[in-house]
């Protein structure tokens, strides 16, 4: 029987707080139950990444349990073996002397196993008149029958996360495959649209794949994909849209931007040209198309934080600024339907735009989604604008030409006309 007395190991090695802690617990978890070791093991081999634990601890541990005469571990039993290295190495495969020891440490400071060391070091038992054995010195198996409910719990919280990283790559599989041929077909058919700029896009987010991804890889992937993939089905069903319409006479209304307007139909500026404006049935709001007012220099010097997230670390259209605001978005924790409403109100061009100013302010900002999404309800309304939120950061750099509200503004003026865009209100 082990007799709960708490040990030290022989020599030189330390013993840590740790190493008291785990015997203690060992001590008060260890009931009169019994479990089978074979089981234990299997989720400890389940959970072995949650432990830290290598495939070569496994197999010295299948070796430490194979000395062990009994199927079922349970407190009633002496349950320490004391194999030698010379044994242990044989029954694990003829592993190496010193990669043995390590493997035994990474054990132990797991907690699977207790070391219980004899007076000199040796592993060896003392047994009675009966052959009983009376005292033993070597590695108590105590760990794996106090924790066994622990390691079954690891073990099925384990086999859920890879349950859902395979229902999400899956998915991430599917959208991809959905987006490569919804492009294709616009391309293939000569649709109105930059297709080149979505395939361009599409490349960027396959582009940064992980070779090994995580479940936060694939989650991230999905996402953005997920936006590609509305942002064509939308461009095709406004082509279907357009065919019922207007017939014969087919006209691509792109970037059609309101902060006061619910229309779905509103698109992105990378996949289309500018054209004038045309009254959409139903919807008798007046449509401005706000990041036009704004040059992309100017933005770029009031949110300089996002020109490394372009491509090849600069942005050079505004098609890279909102795969650029994508990525930034994903960073800032901006879930994907936050995102997507703030396009359908903003248009893409001035969510890129809002993302880009928020990302420049992060770290005064507690919740970037939800500080998103008031602006996106306050720009519903009409009572929000992005001309005060540029302003305020170029005034903030200082940038050169900056007067004051009650003077011209030669240096802004020179990059495009904003005077409508400022003199819509809104607090930043």
């Amino acid at each position: 029987m082990d007799t709960g007395y708490i040990t030290t190991p022989f020599g030189r090695r330390p013993m840590t707080l740790a190493s008291v802690k785990r015997q203690m617990k060992k001590e008060r978890d260890v009931s009169d139950t019994s479990v089978d070791k074979w089981r234990v093991f299997r989720d400890v081999g389940d959970a072995r990444t949650r432990l830290g634990l290598q495939d070569r601890a496994l197999a010295v541990l299948n070796a430490l349990l194979s000395f062990f005469p009994a199927t079922e571990l349970s407190s009633e039993k002496n349950l320490i073996v004391f194999p030698s290295n010379a044994q242990l190495s044989a029954r694990a495969n003829g592993i190496a002397g010193t990669t043995l020891r390590k493997c035994l440490w990474m054990l132990v400071e797991a907690g699977i196993i207790i070391r219980k060391d004899s007076p000199n070091g040796k592993r060896y038992a003392r047994k009675g008149d009966q052959g009983d054995i009376e005292d033993a010195y070597g590695f108590s198996l105590a760990p794996l029958l106090a924790r066994a409910s622990e390691f079954a719990a690891l073990a099925q919280d384990v086999a859920a996360e890879q349950r859902r990283f395979r229902v999400m790559k899956d998915r991430l599989t599917i959208v991809r495959r959905d987006v490569r041929k919804l492009i294709t077909v616009g391309m293939e058919e000569k649709l109105a649209g930059d297709w080149a700029a979505a395939e361009a896009c599409f490349v960027g987010i396959v582009g940064r794949f992980a070779r090994r991804p995580t479940l936060q890889d694939i989650a991230t992937s999905l996402d953005e994909m997920t936006l590609l993939h509305e942002d064509v089905s939308r461009l095709l069903e406004t082509q279907e849209e357009m065919i019922k319409s207007d017939g014969n006479d087919i006209v691509f209304r792109c970037h059609l931007q309101n902060s006061n307007t619910e229309s779905s139909n509103e698109l992105e500026p990378r996949f289309g040209k500018k054209q004038a404006e045309k009254s959409v049935p139903n919807r008798q709001a007046k449509r401005k198309d706000e990041p036009e007012a704004f040059p992309l220099s100017m933005v770029l010097r009031a949110c300089p934080e996002i020109t490394p997230f372009g491509q090849g670390g600069a942005i050079g259209s505004w098609r890279e600024m909102m795969m650029a605001a994508v990525t930034v978005r994903s960073m800032l924790g901006v879930s994907p339907s936050a995102y997507e409403e703030a396009c359908e109100v903003m248009g893409h061009a001035g969510a890129a735009i809002a993302v880009a100013c928020i990302y420049e302010r992060a770290g005064q900002i507690n919740s970037a989604g939800g500080y998103l999404r008031d602006l996106t309800a306050k720009a519903r309304r009409g009572e929000f604008s992005l001309g005060p939120m540029l302003f305020a950061l170029l005034r903030e750099k200082h940038v050169p030409g900056r007067v004051t509200d009650d003077q011209p503004r030669p240096g802004i003026e020179d990059d495009g006309d904003v005077d409508e865009t400022r003199r819509q209100g809104g607090a930043w």
